[in-house]
């Protein structure tokens, strides 16, 4: 039982592990108290640095996430290829690899195919979803909408 989130409640395969944090157990003060995970918002980095090792901890994670520079945009990338990380999903193949989304007022789009072989994640505020954010990930995903799993 995590600490810092909720797991999804979504059919799954055992393999893939979905979860939402929550605002509790970080080290962020003021306005970005306490488990603030944004290095864009201003809050202090070291507070950013401890939040995101406490949840790796807490979620066992097996690596480090892909924190993403959240644009707004529909630019998919896959983390084990991709450079840039200035998009608003990322989507993998490679066991291990951790897709991370921010949200505040935006809406988190988890994906995997039946199988669990390949997962991804959109960050959904309306400027993306008006764009196509949702339709570029399924789409990244490179299997049929219909061979999807999707938790919002």
């Amino acid at each position: 039982m995590s600490r810092l989130g909720i797991a999804a409640d979504w059919p799954a395969p055992p393999q893939v592990r979905c979860r939402v944090s929550q605002r509790g157990g970080g080290v962020s003060t003021g306005a970005y108290a306490s488990l603030n995970l944004g290095a864009h918002v201003g809050d202090e980095p070291e507070h950013v640095l401890e939040n995101r090792r406490r949840l790796g901890a807490d979620w066992e994670l097996p690596g480090e996430p892909c924190w993403l520079e959240q644009v707004h945009g529909i630019t998919v990338v896959e983390p084990d290829r991709d450079a840039t990380r200035a998009a608003d999903g990322a989507v993998t193949s490679r066991p291990g690899t951790v897709c991370a989304i921010l949200t505040a007022d935006c809406l988190p789009v988890l994906l995997c195919e039946r199988s669990g072989r390949r997962v991804g994640a959109a960050h959904a505020g309306w400027r993306g979803l008006a764009a196509g954010v949702i339709e570029a990930a399924v789409a990244a995903m490179r299997y049929r909408p219909e061979e999807l799993l999707a938790w919002l």
